[in-house]
């Protein structure tokens, strides 16, 4: 029998967070593991009038692409990938794995190289969501080695992330709804405004927002949800953030990350856990060392950190910056093959400051 809040969050992503259309072309893309949610998915796009297709991959699948291919191979993108970042009208994608760690034993500058071919559909994405000409989705579905990383039983995991998502209410819709006229106070304060200052034990640092646009992230893409975010600058950043939460990509855990800026350029980045890693990302491109968005976390019914950063990133009372590519409705202009979140704890001894006035402090808005 299946659990009612995956047929919640089902129809949630559908007719609330992508608003699938009659006639759309929709692209389900998920894990085999995720197949129960795939298939609510399907159902909810069908009731809905859409026109879905369904890809379904695995980790075998992602690690042998890279294991087993020449750099010549690993460049090459189909024809029919580069067809469905063009032509697609919505797009759902259903995180999941057997193992994170499924990519820890691959080489690193395989991993750089694949980024680097894909810069050109990462591009056309982000362009075409700007626009609005793609909407777009994304979940992980709780599965087991998600509860696992997160030290949590499945079931405690599964109300977890039902309860992060409201689908364990009667009307998720009006809970998220409720949620964006909440950060929407916030992102009409930021308005206008032209210089953010971060100090705590872990960060001390300056950026600018001008003429930048704050984005309330209320469901509509993540979900969960709950941040306001931003793309900075470019040149603007100066100071530096030790991330007190381990940063996780493409199966790799960077621990104790500690970067400085110096006019919007990482020139100096160490960790205490796989440092070369993190390196290696940095030199990926010309925009891989610059940052790409800022944010502040709201979610307060994600306390905990998990290794995901759907769920991490939102944590109310942190803030995150990606480095590499921005979000063009942002403002951003940086372009990288990366899009990497770093998250940072705010909720003691920490402030920050908008144009001199106290927008947050220790982990709560203040405005």
């Amino acid at each position: 029998m299946t659990d009612s809040r995956l047929t919640k969050l089902a129809d949630l992503l559908v007719n609330y967070s992508v608003k699938v259309q009659p006639e759309e072309w929709v692209l389900i893309n998920g894990h085999m593991v995720a197949e129960p949610l795939i298939a609510e998915v399907l159902r909810a796009v069908l009731q809905a009038g859409g026109r879905p297709q369904v890809l379904m991959g695995s980790d075998n699948i992602t690690e042998y692409s890279l294991k087993y291919a020449n750099d010549e191979q690993i460049k090459w993108i189909a024809p029919t990938v580069k067809l469905l970042y063009e032509e697609v009208d919505v797009l759902i994608a259903l995180n999941a794995f057997e193992n994170t760690r499924h990519m820890s034993g691959i080489d690193p500058k395989k991993q750089q190289l694949s980024g680097q071919a894909k810069q050109g559909l990462m591009q056309t994405y982000m362009t075409r969501a700007a626009s609005g000409d793609l909407k777009w989705t994304l979940t992980n579905f709780p599965c087991p080695a998600y509860a696992q990383d997160a030290d949590m039983s499945l079931n405690d995991y599964e109300d977890f992330v039902y309860s992060a998502c409201y689908c364990d209410k009667d009307d998720p819709v009006a809970e998220w709804q409720r949620i964006h006229d909440e950060q929407q106070e916030v992102v009409d304060w930021l308005n206008g405004k032209k210089i953010v200052t971060v100090k705590s034990p872990n960060a001390d640092l300056t950026l600018s927002i001008e003429d930048r646009t704050f984005i309330n992230s209320d469901g509509s893409h993540n979900m969960p949800s709950g941040e306001v975010f931003t793309g900075p600058v470019e040149d603007s950043a100066n100071g530096w953030v030790h991330y007190t939460y381990p940063a996780i990509r493409q199966g790799k855990e960077v621990e104790g990350i500690r970067l400085e800026f110096k006019d919007g350029k990482v020139v100096n980045a160490t960790a205490d856990k796989n440092e070369e890693f993190l390196l290696t990302m940095l030199d990926s491109d010309e925009g891989s060392r610059y940052l790409g968005e800022f944010a502040i976390g709201t979610n307060y019914g994600i306390q905990n950190f998990t290794k995901s950063i759907l769920y991490d990133e939102k944590i109310g009372g942190s803030f995150h910056m990606a480095l590499g590519a921005g979000y063009p409705e942002t403002g951003s202009k940086n372009v990288s093959a990366i899009h990497w979140d770093m998250i940072c704890d705010v909720r003691e001894d920490s402030e920050i400051h908008v144009d001199g006035d106290l927008l947050y402090k220790d982990g709560k808005f203040m405005i």
